[in-house]
């Protein structure tokens, strides 16, 4: 249970005590947690290396994600797209600093809906809407709570609800029976729980004066449209790939690059469509006269977010070669049904914590639990449901959640502050309790 314990106490400890030099080094931090794993769990040396290639390998869209959306991000500044986006949110949803956020958490639903990933969702709607945010005059680490708790409810929004659709196939039910009613009513609850979240993040705050006197949003959308172009292309692209009208397979060499670990990142539908929709701002003159520039202000924006991806694919890959999600899904499932249920809660949660995503979550933890409580009586509706809000908690929870620190490096390089990512998480922690309320409660029904 120690070569459990050590690896994630190491982890907390070095994320949040004030300790001489490594304090708050979420870089160390994680590469120690993996470090410890595969010392305990007796991983050879020798296995390292291909263990860490692995593990990046995992993350790698997220990195590439991360690279190529902040590539494009930088475009849309340049080419005036940001500015445009910030006028006509201002222009169709009132002239209060809470209709604007309200906007832009529904924005991040939707995208989060689309593309069924809270990353993804936060990295292509996010980079929109962070200058919009900073025009309010809050910190960063209210920035990416906000844009948290839209990317959050978005990954299990229907119509692609991913987290609801996994677990129904680990359970072994149809997606309609876990989505139809109950998915929808919890997360229009959660919904309502976001933006009221969201609300209260930007109490006292007054429009600025540029937001409070914007021309009527028809005649924005006029000045502004060459800027929305490329952003256009993006939109329509994500909405073709998620209804699988569109498909980037036939491009030439798309095979091999699939195939190659690490690149293969680059290969991920939403990484290439922001590829597309970057080479579509190729003929501003903006971007083609100081294309240097551009690429070198992206890369210093990212930097430090893809060292913080770089050492979490690697404290995933050790975790994954030395055997540690197993041992605590082996862990959960020797358990009598009620230490069931509250073991197997926590490592969904925790999983979902370490790795930023429902789906790996998912994966490594409900793909065994799901089918053992069902073959012990439980319900299955309410085993899925209530593995899917688990799922979703854990991808912000504090104090690990992978998908704040992407978040909160995006928003610190876009705009060159220092943002903590733990403070980002208290700021949302209410959304993240409410998936785990539903998720406790659904299970402790079933």
């Amino acid at each position: 249970m120690w070569s459990v314990l050590i690896p994630f106490l190491l982890l907390f400890a070095i994320t949040l005590l004030p300790l001489p030099r490594i304090g708050g080094d979420v870089r160390l931090a994680l590469l120690a947690a993996g470090v410890s794993a595969a010392l305990l769990q007796g991983l050879a040396p020798s296995d390292w290396p291909m263990a860490i290639i692995d593990g990046i390998d995992r993350l790698s869209w997220v990195i590439w994600l991360s690279l190529f959306g902040s590539l494009y991000a930088e475009t849309q500044l340049r080419i005036g797209a940001m500015r445009t986006t910030l006028d006509l949110l201002g222009a169709l949803f009132g002239r209060s600093p809470a209709g604007l956020v309200c906007a832009v958490i529904v924005t991040l639903v939707l995208g989060g809906s689309l593309l069924g990933d809270a990353i993804a969702a936060s990295a292509v709607v996010g980079f929109l809407v962070v200058r919009s945010l900073a025009e309010l005059g809050i910190s960063g680490e209210r920035i990416a709570a906000i844009i948290l708790l839209g990317a959050l409810v978005g990954s299990g929004m229907p119509p692609i609800s991913q987290s609801f659709i996994m677990a129904a196939a680990f359970t072994g039910i149809a997606p309609e029976t876990v989505m139809n009613p109950w998915g929808y009513v919890t997360m229009l609850v959660t919904l309502a729980v976001a933006l009221a979240n969201g609300v209260w993040l930007v109490r006292g705050r007054r429009m600025p004066a540029g937001l409070a006197t914007l021309p009527p949003a028809m005649t924005t959308l006029r000045r502004g449209a060459p800027s929305l172009l490329p952003l256009g292309v993006l939109l329509v692209m994500v909405t073709l790939l998620s209804g699988g009208w569109l498909s980037f397979s036939a491009l030439p060499g798309y095979a091999a690059l699939s195939a190659t670990p690490v690149l293969k990142g680059i290969a991920f539908s939403v990484v290439l469509a922001i590829i597309v929709a970057t080479l579509f701002t190729l003929p501003y003159r903006q971007v083609r006269s100081d294309l240097p520039s551009v690429c070198t202000n992206a890369l210093r924006k990212v930097a430090k977010t893809v060292q913080i991806q770089l050492c979490a694919g690697a404290m995933i890959g050790l975790f994954h070669h030395a055997g540690l999600l197993g041992s605590i899904r082996d862990f959960a499932t020797q358990l009598d049904v009620g230490t069931m249920k509250l073991g197997g809660g926590l490592a969904v949660v925790l999983v979902g914590m370490v790795t930023g995503s429902q789906t790996t979550a998912q994966t490594a933890i409900v793909g065994v639990m799901a089918p053992t409580m069902v073959d012990l009586g439980l319900d299955p509706v309410a085993v899925a449901i209530g593995a899917a809000h688990l799922a979703m908690a854990g991808q912000a929870m504090p104090p690990v959640g992978l998908t704040t620190f992407v978040v909160a490096g995006l928003i610190g390089g876009i705009l060159n502050v220092r943002v903590d990512p733990l403070r980002a998480m208290l700021l949302s922690v209410p959304l993240s309790l409410c998936f785990l309320a539903f998720g406790a409660l659904y299970w402790y029904m079933a």
